[in-house]
């Protein structure tokens, strides 16, 4: 694609890296059939093509964005499938974060979305606000329907109704810094302290600090870490999830220059693809460029650590039934596929792979709050692609997508580590004991 950009413009770090990928994109169109806005409204400008018109023609022109440009920018969920079926390797990723720092910036929302985007951004990165707001909306829950008779106030009521069925409790861990391994030492990690995911469900965390010190892992949670700074950086707030960047960069690295860490292990996949992009987010700043760079080196899903060691052997019996959600995070963003299949099937599941597994299931952070009705039609989409392969349990690599989608069906949502977990002697996350369907005919 050519550009027109002047030397003024591409002195700023972030158009001249938009730069670098609207000059790569040759406008073939393969990206429209892999995009879950295109496939479900057929709109050209809700397409990665139609998107990357709208952000070049915008950011060239020094334009402010309007509220055409806001509308598609908003509706487009990062869920980079785009970037796995783009032949140019178009770094798709890059040009819509600085598309959403310029919306942020250069448009003014209506008073109630700005409201809801600031209460969003102020309470899921903070796990007491967190916990708090959960107690509130489990309260208000009921009255979700009021909310939506109010399409400014839609928001509000999907909000409502991703509320959990019951309080939010705390690990028995939290506070915790250190899990020595269990027999000799093999390898030494830091594992994300987080935000969201262990207020939610904390029980995930555990399993993967149960799982990995059986295998001889050490276990490290720095002082000072906490949100990776996501959630705030795909709503176009750029300060917030920088801050979020340095202060765990600053916590991992006490850990490497100190007994040093043979990787950085992350349980939720859109965590993990936002730290194996901090050498990129801090790029420019020399106090943190090398150091960001190390520590996005050694970032690492918990699926991919694990799946380069010997896993222990399975005490449960084999042969129960295993729909595996891969998340956009994990699948498009780091490039992790195989990995959490294999470790399934090594631990005696039957994996199953539900058909357009490559298409979001609507989660994508605050996307299903802030885009509810376009979120709730690919859960259904979802939710009928994994029901017809028939499983038992449904597995998943990232608590948003858990989330999403155990609220459109009764089959139980797990995190892969929960099932690896058990399978090799921990406690089951079930309520209700399973039995390998063939057994149970």
């Amino acid at each position: 694609m050519q550009t027109h950009f002047s030397l003024a413009q591409l002195a700023d770090p972030q158009t001249a890296r938009s730069e670098q990928v609207l000059r790569a994109c040759v406008h073939c169109g393969f990206c429209t059939a892999t995009c879950p806005t295109y496939v479900l409204l057929g709109d050209e400008l809700d397409s990665p093509r139609g998107r990357i018109y709208l952000i070049k023609d915008m950011l060239e022109n020094d334009r402010p964005a309007t509220v055409e440009v806001a509308k598609h920018i908003d509706r487009c969920l990062s869920c980079l499938s785009c970037m796995t079926t783009c032949p140019s390797g178009v770094h798709y990723m890059h040009l819509v974060d600085h598309a959403r720092d310029h919306v942020e910036k250069t448009y003014k929302r209506p008073l109630t979305d700005r409201l809801i985007r600031a209460v969003l951004a102020r309470v899921l990165p903070s796990r007491g606000l967190f916990r708090l707001a959960i107690g509130g909306a489990m309260l208000a829950k009921p009255f979700a329907g009021l909310f939506d008779a109010i399409p400014a106030l839609r928001p509000v009521a999907a909000m409502l109704r991703l509320a959990p069925a019951r309080p939010a409790t705390r690990a028995a861990s939290e506070g915790e810094r250190r899990f020595p391994a269990k027999g000799p030492r093999r390898a030494r990690v830091a594992l994300l302290d987080g935000c969201a995911q262990p207020v939610l469900r904390p029980e995930i965390d555990e399993a993967a600090i149960r799982l990995m010190t059986r295998m001889g892992v050490e276990i490290v949670r720095p002082v000072g870490g906490g949100c990776c700074g996501s959630l705030t950086h795909h709503m176009g707030k750029e300060e917030p999830a920088l801050a979020n960047a340095r202060a765990n960069v600053d916590a991992w690295w006490r850990e490497i220059a100190g007994e040093g860490l043979d990787a950085i292990i992350v349980t939720t996949s859109g965590c993990g693809t936002t730290i194996k992009d901090y050498g990129h987010m801090l790029r420019n700043e020399p106090a943190y460029a090398e150091r960001a760079a190390k520590v996005s080196a050694l970032a690492k899903d918990v699926s991919e650590f694990l799946v380069e060691r010997e896993l222990p052997v399975p005490v449960i019996p084999a042969g129960l039934r295993v729909a595996y959600h891969s998340a956009c995070s994990l699948q498009h963003g780091q490039k992790v596929r195989t990995a959490p299949k294999a470790l399934l099937a090594k631990a005696g599941f039957t994996v199953l792979d539900p058909a357009e597994g490559h298409l979001c299931c609507g989660s994508a952070g605050t996307y299903n709050i802030l885009q509810p009705e376009i979120a709730g039609k690919l859960r259904e989409r979802k939710v009928a692609n994994i029901e017809r392969t028939q499983p038992q349990i449904i597995a998943a690599g990232n608590i948003g997508c858990m989330t999403q989608i155990g609220g459109g069906t009764s089959i139980p949502v797990v995190h892969t580590v929960e099932l690896l977990d058990w399978a090799t002697g921990g406690p089951s996350p079930f309520p209700v004991p399973l039995v390998p369907a063939v057994a149970a005919e």
